[in-house]
């Protein structure tokens, strides 16, 4: 059986590009045992820009 994390991470601001907040975040739930599995969309603006993301991670129970 496994066991599912998610973490939003805020997408918004001028420089997207240049976010690296989700690496920090991938890093931390490795060191923890996490699998990255992928990630989904949880709020695109009315111009079809995503905002905010879940991160999804996994790990056996």
């Amino acid at each position: 059986m496994k066991k599912y994390e998610y973490v939003n991470v805020h997408m918004g601001g001028f420089f997207d590009a240049e976010q690296e907040e989700h690496r920090k975040i991938i890093d931390e739930y490795a060191a923890k045992g996490y699998r990255y599995a992928g990630w989904v969309p949880v709020y695109i603006d009315m111009n079809g820009k995503m905002k905010d993301i879940d991160l999804i991670f996994e790990i056996d129970c």
